[in-house]
């Protein structure tokens, strides 16, 4: 059956990845694929760190962070990603996925009320769904429905707690939230608000701020989810926040609580990572990052990208399909995106831009995109 629709996932074997080259099936294709938007998973100064983390605390964590895992490592990084974000305090998940799902479920219960885009990430919906909550979806960046359904909800369930859900740079479209609309709005109607940064931290604003940093709002959002995975180039996920929101998690959050701690050397190579965003060569790799942004729409003849992701709406999956395996025969890989990770009839070619990315591969991609697309 999702052979017949187009829609069957095999796993590819990755023999090597270096930078923006990637080898597979025997054959080195450029990355264009990657949430390294940064170009720090292949960092030295990362691997060191990483590489001295595991001389001195072993490879594994040997258990949850409440029982024996909760190293000076764990607890360095997520002090520096409060200072970061600008908040009281964070906590770190194993995934990003393992954030959003052990903490929204705890915030948020049967009686009370979610509001989220339609767009956002499917951790979301999972931990939305698993907190049994009211849930109401607004069309993708829809101001206006986003209000009715906080009329709604302040009308129907007046002591409810209601929590507006969505992502800051949505992962497969590249486009921003009205950020400062929906904090008003949220403010407004007496909601709270939780912002996944994700594909934003280490791309928008400066250091690790994300988007809410960037337009000063980083106070008016009660939780703030990213990852360190993308930008950051390493794995793992967080939430920062009040201090009082992050004791509740390290007691209620069930992907936290029950899970064996993150290895300190991750943790290790994390901190690394999050100093090298904050400083002047983190500045420097986000300006390599916009010229590229830059130099990929002057050929398309598009107009800026606000992120790193690039969609090429193509609609069919069976066509999605066919142009990455064109591509992949000019020497580019850029998988296919096809439902159910964007809705059907939208199959794409989700383009990322690295720093890393040289402007001949980029004139390159371009090339071979005008000739099949």
């Amino acid at each position: 059956m999702l052979e017949q629709q187009g829609l069957h996932r095999t796993l590819r074997v990755v023999e090597s990845i270096h930078g923006t080259r990637i080898t597979i099936g025997g054959r080195e294709l450029i990355n264009f694929s990657s949430n390294d938007y940064l170009g720090l998973a292949s960092h030295p100064a990362i691997a060191e760190a990483m590489g001295e983390g595991a001389r001195r605390w072993g490879t594994g964590s040997t258990a949850s962070r409440l029982i024996c895992g909760n190293t000076a490592e764990h607890v360095a990084l997520e002090e520096e990603l409060a200072a970061a974000k600008g908040t009281e305090s964070a906590l770190v998940f194993s995934t990003g996925v393992a954030a959003a799902t052990g903490t929204i479920p705890v915030l948020a219960g049967k009686e009370d009320v979610i509001l989220m885009d339609k767009l956002a990430h499917a951790c979301l919906i999972d931990g939305a769904r698993a907190s049994r909550a009211i849930l109401r979806v607004f069309p993708h960046n829809d101001l206006e429905k986003m209000e009715s359904h906080l009329r709604w909800a302040r009308e129907k369930h007046p002591a409810s707690r209601v929590m507006i859900i969505t992502e800051s740079v949505f992962s497969m479209d590249g486009d921003l939230a009205p950020l400062f609309e929906i904090v008003a709005l949220k403010e407004r109607y007496g909601a709270i608000l939780l912002l996944d940064e994700a594909h934003a931290v280490g791309v928008r604003g400066a250091g690790a701020q994300g988007l809410a940093g960037e337009l000063g709002l980083g106070d008016q959002v009660e939780i703030q989810m990213g990852t360190l995975g993308k930008a950051l180039g390493v794995s793992g996920g967080y939430i920062a926040g009040s201090r009082v929101l992050i004791d509740y998690l390290i007691n209620c959050a069930r992907s936290f609580v029950f899970s064996t701690a993150p290895s300190p050397a991750v943790a290790a190579a994390c901190r690394a990572s999050l100093r090298i965003v904050q400083s002047p060569e983190g500045d420097a790799l986000r300006a390599d990052l916009q010229e590229n942004l830059c130099l990929f729409a002057s050929e398309m003849k598009l107009s800026d990208s606000p992120s790193a992701i690039l969609p090429l709406i193509l609609g069919s999956e069976e066509r999605a399909m066919q142009e990455t395996t064109w591509l992949q025969q000019a020497g580019f890989f850029i998988p296919a995106i096809r439902y159910p990770t964007v809705p059907r009839n939208t199959a794409r070619l989700r383009i990322t831009l690295s720093s890393a990315h040289k402007p001949e591969q980029i004139r390159g991609l371009v090339s071979a995109l005008k000739g099949s697309v």
